[in-house]
């Protein structure tokens, strides 16, 4: 696991310190190591936190007569026997390191190599005699892979904070980035909140050469359920297919660890591992946001050693302006502050540990996953009356039923965007002094969609998560949290084989009535007692909504609310007006309202001089 940065360009000579500032930025990826590599037309720097090879595999990496440059983020797992495949080819390696084989692989295969990988990556590779660079990144967006093109230079990296030392760099706010993103709480697509500033999409590769670059995809997961099998069929496959998962992400030469919550993801994970050490955090502000003894309970149980910590608020609020630093974009998910707490006590004692992510996703867990399968008859009044009926019921002030009828008033492209749907098109315009041309959610979210027109909802809105929730959320925290403590996190479910596997499950399989995640949970009932396999879905819970009554961090808030930044950006009355009525107990706002404050304490790192210049 490491970081890499790189720009067109560059004289040896004089740019040489502009190159080593990029990389020092992002030093916390890789604190091992450090190299580089210049030749006059593009320059590539590179951090290394050492997992494989301890002692080789440094990088930028050369192939046999050095015509190919590579600099590599992340893990193939299938290396041994892609190395093997490629000897016989006729390959010669000077490494016992995993990079290689993407050099090799790429002087072989091309582009092909990529749908040979099992793993997480994102990589360039400098062709000296085509003078072109070849970039991509994994299957589901694990690893980050950022773009820039500025007054003739090609930026590239891991981390966009890793551009701000490049003289050409420009760094501007794109406000349309803003505008998704209050509804979203995340930045979706590719844009991000820099101008000119982009995000490689998911399993897509890109080619720039003499100034222009082109992408194309190489890889979309299918949804095919087979409706011939039963259940226990689909119970053995998940524990056959998920044990070859877990081996594969253990290989290492260092330690590994796993994290382990009281859910069922982060316990199957634990109970399959058998690592020597599992990491958990809870908050202490009693027993719904510190489950810390489920984990405790259960690591005596398979047996492991737990090491657990308990967030102060203290902490949680002293820590977060870092913590959005570390994210490049505002993330206003406020797990992601608890996932650097756990990542950064692991990281007092590991260098690899296991994670949950995507098991909710590919595996059907989320509970809005149930929701179309609540009150069937309903959708079988005509959608016309439907919405009426919805439009109706949203006149009226928010309550269960009425909520009901005003979502199964709208198509579902238009009331599912993700797990978050903080301010609606027409809200965020309201709050914002400055609307833009952003599209809508709906705009947004329509391409992926129709690419699944004609399944069943369950499917499209799990088609959605993978690309889009996933990407922009859960991956986006998981990377850049355990990467700010140099720590190497590993995602098990998030293989390919898992995905193959898991897009044959009937919807039925994946949630019903009884529960989300159905097949999965009978899978992991085989490793650990049901208090554990069927708990319901929680989300990491973190007591942001209490915190923001006390008048402590009311009032860390207000003065957010009311600072020159936020009169710049938004109607402020309005700020408030949310963060009054969530004091007073009249609407549960913490969503909404810490949406915008991680806004602002992320515009407050990366532009600090503009505190008070947008005030005038």
């Amino acid at each position: 696991m490491c970081g890499f940065i790189g720009f067109t360009g560059g004289d040896p000579q004089r740019d040489m310190g502009v190159l080593q500032s990029m990389a020092d930025a992002i030093a916390h990826r890789g604190p091992d190591d450090a190299d580089y590599y210049m030749d006059g037309r593009v320059s590539l720097g590179f951090r290394r936190l050492s997992i494989i090879d301890l002692e080789g595999a440094r990088q930028p990496l050369f192939n046999e007569d050095g015509s190919l440059v590579l600099v590599f983020n992340g893990e193939i797992y299938n290396f041994q026997a892609l190395r093997e495949d490629l000897l016989g080819r006729g390959h010669t390696f000077s490494t016992k390191g995993d990079g290689e084989v993407l050099l090799h692989g790429y002087e072989e295969f091309g582009a092909g190599i990529l749908n040979r990988l099992r793993g997480m990556f994102a990589f360039v590779i400098w062709d000296k005699g085509k003078g072109e660079l070849f970039g991509a990144r994994d299957f589901f967006g694990i690893k980050p892979l950022y773009y820039a093109q500025m007054e003739g230079a090609f930026l590239f990296g891991s981390e966009i904070k890793g551009f701000l030392p490049h003289p050409a760099f420009k760094k501007e706010l794109n406000e349309r980035a803003l505008e998704n993103y209050l509804s979203f709480q995340y930045s979706p697509g590719p844009e991000t909140f820099f101008k000119n500033v982009y995000k490689m999409p998911p399993a897509h590769y890109f080619r720039y050469k003499d100034g222009r670059m082109e992408t194309e995809r190489y890889w979309l997961p299918e949804f095919c359920a087979e409706e011939d099998k039963p259940l226990e069929y689909w119970v053995d496959e998940i524990e056959k297919v998920f044990d070859g998962s877990v081996e594969a992400h253990k290989v290492s030469d260092v330690e590994v660890g796993s994290f382990l919550s009281s859910g069922v993801d982060s316990s199957y994970v634990a109970c399959s591992a058998h690592v020597d050490k599992t990491f958990t955090v809870g908050f202490d502000n009693g027993e719904r946001y510190n489950e810390t003894h489920y984990a405790q309970e259960l690591s005596e149980m398979i047996p492991v050693k737990n090491v657990s910590k308990v967030i102060t608020p203290e902490e949680f609020w002293g820590n977060f302006g870092k913590i959005q630093y570390h994210m490049d974009e505002p993330l206003a998910d406020p797990s992601a502050v608890a996932l650097y707490f756990v990542c950064n006590t692991a990281a007092q004692h590991l260098k690899v540990v296991l994670s949950g992510e995507g098991a909710d996703e590919i595996f059907g867990g989320y509970n809005i996953y149930k929701e179309p399968l609540e009150v069937p008859w309903y959708d079988k009044i005509p959608f016309p009356i439907r919405r009426a009926i919805g439009a109706v019921a949203g006149l009226f002030p928010a309550h269960r039923g009425l909520n009901f009828l005003v979502r199964r008033g709208k198509r579902l492209e238009d009331r599912f965007i993700g797990n978050a749907y903080m301010f609606t098109e027409k809200e965020r315009r309201a709050l914002l002094k400055r609307p833009t041309d952003a599209q809508s959610p709906a705009q947004l979210v329509k391409p992926y969609y129709d690419m699944v027109r004609g399944k069943d909802a369950v499917t499209r809105m799990q088609f959605l998560d993978l690309n889009m929730w996933m990407v922009g959320d859960i991956l986006l925290k998981a990377d850049k949290m355990s990467m700010a403590n140099s720590l190497e996190l590993r995602v098990p479910f998030l293989d390919k084989e898992i995905m193959a596997l898991a897009s044959r499950i009937p919807t039925k399989y994946r949630v019903n009535s009884e529960n989300t995640k159905f097949a999965m949970r009978k899978a992991a009932l085989r490793r650990m007692p049901e208090k554990w396999a069927g708990k319901k879905k929680l989300g990491f819970p973190v007591p942001t909504r209490v915190w923001l009554k006390e008048d402590k961090y009311y009032n860390t808030v207000r003065r957010e609310f009311e600072s020159a930044n936020a009169q710049a950006f938004f109607h402020t009355e309005k700020l408030i007006r949310l963060l009054d009525r969530h004091r007073a107990g009249k609407a549960d706002n913490s969503r909404r309202i810490w949406t915008v404050y991680t806004f602002l304490v992320w515009y407050r790192q990366f532009f600090p001089e503009a505190d008070y210049a947008n005030a005038k």
